[in-house]
């Protein structure tokens, strides 16, 4: 078998390849013995893979396609290798129709002449022509204003449930249980939260009541809200709070 020998560069493709190998043998794709042919492209194959040449994966591809169309002819009944050289043929032939199309095409392009100039500028109107209805400029409006607005710091209005309620020291609770003693020396621990008039009220009175305790100002006997509580009078310690 004559060796064959090219250069990668000179081929687009395996079907490039194949269309070479077939023109060597002056037939048309109808005639031509694809076995043989199939051997030179292995052949060719090979020679690239012993020269250490890079081997694009579309080559390894055709060939693996060809070795299973080699394999498949080798068995006892072959109607499946016929088929398979069949399509071969077909994409050999609408490869060869496409290159010979680019060719012509190629040639005609060729053949035109180029003109270039300079370029010019180009007066451009600016003015806005488009029509809208009223919603649509309305809703555009609304999202540019809220889009504005996410820039600027909150409003007051934002802190007003927040830093906007009563402060309630605990001193001034203080002053509130002792006046709670007027009546008696002893009261129930929910008597001093009924009149609560918010959550910060309830805390200075509960702080409140713990801050007597531990100067001895009260005694607390029990649990919950029944515990009693009891004043001592000229007992305990001076109590300092922070108003």
């Amino acid at each position: 078998m004559e060796k064959i020998q090219y250069k990668l560069e000179v081929f687009e493709g395996p079907m490039d390849l194949l269309l070479q190998l077939i023109s060597k043998k002056k037939v048309s794709i109808n005639d031509v013995p694809i076995m043989e042919i199939i051997e030179q492209y292995l052949e060719y194959v090979r020679n690239m893979q012993e020269d250490n040449l890079e081997v694009s994966s579309e080559f390894l591809e055709m060939a693996a396609r060809l070795i299973y169309i080699k394999t498949v002819s080798l068995l006892p009944v072959h109607e499946e290798a016929e088929k398979l050289v069949e399509e071969l043929r077909g994409e050999l032939t609408e490869y060869q129709d496409c290159k010979l199309v680019a060719g012509k095409l190629q040639k005609q392009a060729n053949g035109f002449d180029l003109y270039t100039r300079e370029p010019e500028e180009i007066e451009v109107d600016m003015t806005y022509t488009r029509i809208h209805e009223p919603v649509e400029i309305f809703k555009a409006y609304m999202a540019a204003v809220g889009k504005g607005k996410r820039r600027l710091p909150p409003p007051i209005e934002a802190f007003r449930g927040i830093v906007a309620r009563k402060i309630v020291s605990v001193a001034s609770r203080i002053s509130f249980i002792i006046d709670k003693f007027k009546d008696s020396d002893s009261r129930r621990m929910s008597a001093f939260f009924e009149q609560a008039e918010s959550r910060s009220e309830m805390v200075a009175t509960f702080l409140a009541l713990l801050a007597m305790a531990k100067a001895k100002r009260i005694r607390i006997d029990g649990n919950g809200e029944n515990a009693d509580i009891t004043l001592l009078k000229g007992r305990g310690e001076s109590i300092e709070i922070d108003e």
